[in-house]
Parts: C-alpha cells; sequence; structure tokens
C-alpha cells in the first residue's frame, strides 16, 4: 500500500510541474474504519468506510493554493494540478508561504520504533459488538444506574505518503482501536450521565470492557445529587479530563496562528513565567505506541522532544513553516 501512495504522490507532483507549478508538496492517505455500537445489548449500528484522498499544494511564486480529490486516477490528478496552479495565479501573495529548505527535511526517521502499528489481525465486527456489550452489560449492573445511553467500539488503520518537489519523501502507517460507554442515573430533572472510554494503538494495550462499563457507572453516580456550592476562594482539584482541557486552552494561546495575528492573550509572553514553576508542559512526538507520536510533520520537517514551558516559564511557540516566518 506505501509503495501505492508514494506513486500518488509522485504523479502529483509531475502533474503539478507540467501544469507550471514552481514548487508543490503532496500528500495521499489510505484509511480503514469500522464502528459498532450497541444498545440494550442488541447491535444498533454498524459501519465500515475505506478510501483514500489526495492533496496537492502548489506554489506560484509567493502564491500558493491546495487542492484535496478522493478519485485517484490519472484524469482527475491532471485536472487538480491544472486547478491549483490557476487558482494560485490568482491567489494574493503571501511573503510567509514556502516549501521548507532541504537542510530542514527530516533524515533517517525510524517509524518502526514509534510502533505506531498493531500487526495482529483486524478485529472483526462481532469482537467489536462483544467489547459493546460487556461494557455495557457492567455498567448496566451497577446499582443506581438507570440504563446505558450508547456503548460502542471501533477500529481504525491509516496509512499516510508525503512528497515534496525540493526533495523529501514518507511515510508510516498507525492504527487505533477503543471502546467507550455512557451511563444514566436517575430520572427526570435528577438524571445524570457521564462517559469512560479507552483508546489504543494496539488492542493488547486496551483497558478491558468490564473496566470501560464499571468506570462509566463510577463517573455517572459521582455526579448523583450533586449541589451549588457556596461562593467564597476554595483550593480547586481538577478532574483529569478538566485538566486535560485546560492545557488545550493553554495550547490555542501559544499557537502561532493566534500569535501572528496578535490574538492571543499570551502574544508578549514568551520567557515570562505563567505557570506555577513546579509546572512544564512537554511535547514528545517520539513516545512509541502513542496516538500523536509520528516521525515528521506535514510539511516534512523532523519532530523532537522539546519543553514548551519549562518549570513555568514559556519558552516556545507552536509553530508551522508560515508563520515561524
Amino acid at each position: 500500500m506505501t509503495n501505492r501512495l508514494e506513486t500518488l504522490t509522485a504523479a502529483l507532483l509531475d502533474a503539478a510541474k507540467a501544469a507550471g507549478a514552481d514548487a508543490a508538496d503532496a500528500i495521499a492517505v489510505d484509511g480503514t474504519s469500522v464502528s459498532i455500537d450497541v444498545l440494550n445489548g442488541a447491535l444498533e449500528h454498524a459501519e465500515r468506510s475505506e478510501g483514500t484522498d489526495i492533496g496537492l499544494r502548489v506554489l506560484i511564486g509567493q502564491r500558493q493554493a491546495c487542492v484535496s480529490a478522493s478519485d485517484t486516477s490519472g484524469e482527475t490528478i491532471t485536472t487538480m494540478a491544472e486547478r491549483a496552479v490557476a487558482m494560485a495565479q490568482v491567489a494574493p501573495e503571501d511573503n510567509s508561504v514556502g516549501l521548507a529548505s532541504p537542510d530542514q527535511l527530516a533524515q533517517d526517521w525510524n517509524a518502526a520504533a514509534l510502533d505506531m502499528f498493531d500487526p495482529a489481525p483486524e478485529p472483526d465486527p462481532t469482537t467489536l459488538q462483544d467489547f459493546a456489550q460487556r461494557a455495557e452489560a457492567t455498567a448496566i449492573a451497577v446499582e443506581g444506574i438507570s440504563q446505558v445511553e450508547s456503548a460502542s467500539a471501533g477500529y481504525g488503520q491509516r496509512q499516510m505518503h508525503l512528497a515534496t518537489s525540493n526533495g523529501f519523501s514518507g511515510g508510516y502507517k498507525r492504527s487505533s482501536i477503543h471502546t467507550s460507554c455512557v451511563a444514566i442515573t436517575g430520572t427526570g430533572a435528577d438524571m445524570e450521565r457521564d462517559y469512560y472510554g479507552d483508546g489504543r494503538i494496539y488492542a493488547s494495550d486496551l483497558e478491558s470492557p468490564e473496566h470501560i462499563g464499571a468506570m462509566a457507572a463510577k463517573r455517572t453516580l459521582e455526579r448523583a445529587g450533586s449541589r451549588q456550592p457556596p461562593s467564597g476562594a476554595f483550593p480547586v482539584l481538577y478532574d483529569e479530563r478538566i485538566a486535560s482541557s485546560l492545557m488545550t486552552h493553554l495550547l490555542a494561546a501559544i499557537n502561532g496562528s493566534s500569535i501572528v495575528r496578535g490574538s492571543s492573550w499570551l502574544r508578549d509572553a514568551m520567557g515570562e513565567q505563567i505557570l506555577p514553576a513546579t509546572l512544564s508542559l512537554i511535547e514528545d512526538p517520539h513516545r512509541p505506541r502513542t496516538g500523536s507520536s509520528r516521525p515528521f510533520d506535514g510539511e516534512g520537517l523532523p519532530t523532537a522532544r522539546r519543553a514548551i514551558i519549562d518549570n513555568g516559564t514559556l519558552t516556545g511557540w507552536t509553530l508551522d513553516l508560515a508563520t515561524a516566518r
């Protein structure tokens, strides 16, 4: 499959050059996904999707345009390139656009070391249905749970290949599997719901359906009888889900596009302490068996471990080439 994707990206680059582009980059992605939902112990919904998508960015001077398609025929590739070039010719100039210089491109990466793909056979739909049914059965069996709103399981695999007209060509594949459950307690105005789920690259690392169902029930029951606290200043202990969402807001504030536009509340905070000195925020895209790990980024640049916030001090933005320029 990777060779086919590599061939597609090469064809896209050739078509872009023939259409008059000065430079270009191309991506081809092949994916498969299966999802199963159950309700009251029976199959409620099953879905499977497969497809290949291609994308092309062309540059003419300081102008660029992007196009994509899910048809990989030679005729479509030629048409894509011609349309992209026509769009780029009338696009406004932007001094920040451009490919990476050759010395910036990733070299000698080791995708295998990241262990992003489970070589075990793809789970069949009956296996996924069993996962969902077991999670649902465990949750509904817990005293105080009145019903299970949904229980689901799914599997996916994705392969991609990226190529640029200045010499980069590389790809990798990844897999994922997950199970989740949403439980309900109470009725009417006293009804409460919560969820729990787990997603992994390797099926062998996935938490058991019984644990997932039990955790969904536990979280739901913990919401029962909740009440508004009195006003005042109190220490706050965040649930791990809320704590991670706070980091999401922080990352949005240090995103390069927000910094360039001047719309971030942290735009002038580089080098300043923005968190307690006991906290650091580390970006590590090389953790094995982790869904967000990758050997290179979407522009062919190498990835590396770095501290975005070091002992509370902001030390870096999250940038792409355009915002870095």
